[in-house]
This record gives structure tokens, C-alpha cells and sequence, in this order.
């Protein structure tokens, strides 16, 4: 028999190895001192809610348990996943509670029913109906209706006296001691509100509404949890990218370069006709002797005080006709002698202190045999911090 192709799709491959992989449980990816923090947790919220209860039910105590079995799972929801929606204050008290009546509903259905199989079952999935209408879905919950039916518990007090005390007090271990050791509880489920927000964000906001809803399935992480661990991914990836980028990979490799001999009013034009702000000064082997900016132009012209800028612009790069000049003539008298310079294979990520907060705007780049091959400026580093966020732009 041939299934159509969106019905085979879904069922399992029972002869496949990934199938059965899937019941190889993961690796828990948590420390050493998680994992006492979440053990601890768990001791003292179970003892102090026993011992409360047993201190407070008195003569209860002769008729009902002061303690529930099903709080052991809750335990390890509130103390192990305290991010989890099914672990918050109102998904423990909520779930249990609520279940609890369910169950104890079931014990007296089960004379109409004829079959406390049957009446367990509609316990169970009633309370799972009700917890998911009510938003405190609670997995211990199902075991708190199961052991209703299974025990023949009628009472209704039992919901409030156990169930629910036993809940709240658990709840409160769970406050303090999960804030004591650095882990926000209750956590937070709906993302804060903010006044503005981004046209990123909100197409993020949407692309996650569009992607949950074709999952359709219970997940054990909030919505702003799941776009926290996606932004913080993202980031990850990249500084992993960028770490990978060198300098090679994005200098700028058509150079304009002049020597110390070359006439100011050469480098002048050379800058107004590239409109660029710098360039090289190489010497005959074509290493670095220095550089000279649009800056060094207007020190040299003494341009600090704006008035008369052209006329003392024009008289620094005109020619000299006489053999006695009063004045720098060539490139190399107004240079700036001390430049920084990068090898092409260094990582660009360790030159962004450079640009950030050194006031430098081009770096020259040097390979085999300290000549000059290359040159990145502010504009070439943009460039590659906006390819390594958007590589498919």
C-alpha cells in the first residue's frame, strides 16, 4: 500500500539507525556545581515543605498524608528548570490544585463510569485539558489526578490540605533559594515591554510567532527565553566569524603611494583626484617611511585658525621656483614618521582597538619582507563587520 508523500513523510522510519538514535539519551550540559546547586535545592524544598506540613496538620495527620508524592517531580521543576513555564509559581500551586479536584471528581465518577481504568484515564486527561485552558500546565499534575483515583480519595479538602499547601510552601522554598543562588525565580514568560522597538525585533518577534506555530508543539522554554539563546547564538557565531577574517582578506590592495620626494602639490592632487585621505610614503624597496594625511596638510599650513585657509593652502603645495624655500616642498618634510602598520595574516578583530579608540583611520598592511601590500581603512573594516553579521547579504 502507498501512502501519499505528505503522509509518509511524517511516520516513522522503525528501520532507520537516526530513529533509533532518538532513544540514546543527551548529554546533560551542565557543570559540576550545577548540579549540586539543583540537588541542594531540591533537599531543602522537600524537607522544609514536609517538615511545615507535618507541623501544621496536627491532628490531620491521624486521617490524611501531609506530604504527596507528585511533589518530588515538581521539586525537580522548580529546582532544576526554574526557566521553565512548567515550573513557575502558578503552573506548581495552579496545576496541582487543580488536578487534585479533578482526580478526586474521577473517585466519585468511578461508580457511574464502572471501570476505575477508564475513570483514571478521564482524570488525567481532564486535568491536562484544564491546566492547558488555565496556562499552569504542570507535568506532576497528571500524577497528582492519577494518585486521586488510584488512592480513592473523596475529600475535597485534600486539594487544599496537602495539595496545596504542599504546593505553596515548595513555591516559596523555590523563591528563596533559587534567587540565593543566582537563578531568577519566578522567571520572568513574556518578554518586557518596551517603548520602542526595532524593526529588527520585531521581525524576529514575528518570524518566531510564524515558526512555533508550524511546530505546534509544547515547548519547556518561554518565547523570550528562546529569542535570548537565539540573539546570543547569533552573537557567538559572529565573533566566531570575525575572529576568522584577516587582514589580507579585506585590505584594500589598489595603493596609491608616493616617495619622500615627492612635491606636496603632486600629493595634493593625487588626494583630490582618488578622494581619499591618505596615503603611503614607500621608499625604493617599497616598504613603509611613512604616511601623510589630509591632516598633515593642514598642520603644515597652520590651519588651526580657519582664517585665510585657502590662501595658506595654496601657498604650501605650490612649486617653489627659487632654490631657496622658507617652506616644506616634498612629501617627506610634513609626513607623519611613526605609523602603525599590521602584518597581513594578523587576526582584524585585534586591530579594532586601533580604529575605536586610537584616532587611527587607515593602517597600512605589510607582508614578506616588511613591504607595504595592502591598506585598510575605517570604511574596508565596516564593510567586513557588516558581512560577518549578514554573510548572505
Amino acid at each position: 500500500m502507498n501512502l501519499p508523500s505528505h503522509l509518509s513523510s511524517r511516520l516513522p522510519d522503525f528501520f532507520s539507525p537516526a530513529w533509533w538514535q532518538a532513544f540514546r539519551p543527551a548529554r546533560t550540559r551542565i557543570n559540576t556545581r550545577e548540579r549540586l546547586r539543583l540537588v541542594l535545592g531540591a533537599l531543602i524544598g522537600i524537607f522544609l515543605t514536609g517538615l511545615l506540613c507535618h507541623l501544621i496538620g496536627g491532628a490531620a495527620l491521624q486521617r490524611l498524608p501531609w506530604l504527596i508524592a507528585p511533589l518530588g517531580a515538581s521539586a525537580v521543576l522548580v529546582f532544576a528548570l526554574p526557566a521553565s513555564p512548567m515550573a513557575q509559581p502558578w503552573a506548581v500551586v495552579g496545576g496541582n490544585t487543580l488536578s487534585a479536584l479533578t482526580g478526586i471528581a474521577g473517585v466519585h465518577g468511578v461508580h457511574l463510569l464502572a471501570s476505575p481504568e477508564l475513570a483514571a484515564a478521564l482524570a488525567v486527561a481532564t486535568a491536562i485539558s484544564l491546566m492547558l485552558a488555565l496556562r499552569c500546565l504542570h507535568p506532576p499534575g497528571g500524577a497528582t489526578a492519577l494518585m486521586m483515583v488510584l488512592g480513592g480519595i473523596k475529600e475535597p479538602s485534600f486539594a487544599a490540605y496537602p495539595v496545596m499547601l504542599n504546593s505553596i510552601l515548595l513555591v516559596l522554598a523555590g523563591i528563596l533559594y533559587n534567587n540565593a543562588t543566582r537563578r531568577p525565580y519566578p522567571h520572568r514568560q513574556l518578554p518586557p515591554e518596551r517603548a520602542a522597538v526595532s524593526g529588527e525585533d520585531r521581525l524576529l518577534d514575528a518570524d518566531l510567532d510564524a515558526v512555533l506555530a508550524r511546530y505546534n508543539q509544547v515547548l519547556d522554554v518561554s518565547q523570550g527565553d528562546l529569542k535570548a539563546l537565539l540573539a546570543e547564538t547569533r552573537l557567538r557565531a559572529y565573533d566566531r566569524k570575525l575572529a576568522d577574517v584577516r587582514c589580507a582578506d579585506i585590505m584594500s590592495r589598489d595603493l596609491v603611494t608616493v616617495e619622500f620626494g615627492t612635491p606636496l602639490q603632486d600629493a595634493w592632487a593625487l588626494l583630490r583626484e582618488r578622494r581619499i585621505k591618505a596615503l603611503p610614503v614607500v621608499d625604493r624597496t617599497f616598504r613603509i617611511a611613512g604616511i601623510i594625511t589630509l591632516a598633515d596638510f593642514m598642520r603644515a599650513a597652520e590651519l588651526d585658525v580657519y582664517e585665510g585657509f585657502d590662501d595658506k593652502l595654496r601657498k604650501l603645495v605650490r612649486t617653489t621656483r627659487s632654490s631657496y624655500s622658507s617652506k616644506p616642498e616634498v612629501v617627506g618634510q610634513i609626513m607623519t614618521r611613526n605609523v602603525r602598520v599590521a602584518g597581513e595574516q594578523r587576526r582584524l578583530v585585534e586591530l579594532l582597538p586601533l580604529f575605536g579608540s586610537s584616532g587611527h583611520h587607515h593602517i597600512p598592511i605589510i607582508g614578506e619582507g616588511q613591504r607595504l601590500v595592502g591598506m585598510i581603512t575605517q570604511s574596508d573594516l565596516v564593510a567586513a563587520l557588516g558581512r560577518a553579521a549578514n554573510p548572505s547579504a
